[in-house]
């Protein structure tokens, strides 16, 4: 079964080699991740896809959750939130067939992004069967190229994500920045001043993790 993860991490190099490489050693195959950054610069978001049963996923979310850099580990469930991916498709058009790929780009609602004289690239977004439907109704007419930048998925209303098994606040206590509103299981972080890895390492060594 697919699964979608939600995994907030601290914006430093190394993090994305050190969570593909918990994958990669501990055997769970990712079927597509896309990494961008937050409404916090320091902090990046990470939307891991992965296809796992209910007790491979507990793994998944055990081993990430005790990377240094972690902040936060969700499951996104279908029904509790909303999934978008985005693909660039290159697609012959020469002489007559232009007129039919322009169609099947309309009726997506698509958009043309770069024509030539032989292909034009089109620009789709939406959930991944709307992407997979597109793809293959322009497949006949010849795909010169294409790329797609896996799903990324956001909880539905004003819940924002949160980690299973954890709390969070709406900020620090002291200054109500947001940054600064870290509760775990087994200590709390919220100082007024910028996220301190040593804390974080601390309270995960004190936990077991």
């Amino acid at each position: 079964m697919r699964h979608t993860l939600a995994v907030l991490v601290m914006n430093h190099p190394g993090v994305l080699a050190r969570v593909s490489g918990l994958f990669a050693r501990r055997g769970f195959n990712i079927e597509s991740i896309a990494v961008g950054t937050t409404q916090n610069k320091e902090v990046s978001r990470m939307t891991i896809v992965v296809e796992a049963d209910e007790n491979t996923l507990e793994q998944i979310t055990k081993q990430l959750n005790k990377l240094i850099d972690v902040i936060k580990v969700q499951e996104l469930r279908p029904e509790d939130s909303v999934d978008r991916e985005l693909a660039l498709v290159k697609i012959s058009a020469a002489g007559a067939d232009r007129a039919q790929v322009l169609q099947i780009v309309d009726i997506f609602r698509a958009s043309i992004v770069d024509v030539s004289r032989k292909a034009v690239v089109a620009e789709v977004t939406g959930s991944e069967d709307k992407i997979d439907a597109f793809i293959e109704l322009v497949r006949p007419y010849g795909i010169k190229e294409l790329v797609r930048t896996g799903r990324i998925a956001m909880v539905r209303g004003e819940q924002q994500t949160v980690a299973t098994g954890e709390t969070r606040n709406n900020g620090c206590d002291d200054c109500r920045d947001e940054r600064h509103g870290y509760e775990r299981r087994n200590g709390r972080y919220n100082d007024c001043e910028t996220p301190d890895l040593g804390k974080i390492r601390t309270m995960k060594a004190r936990a077991g993790n």
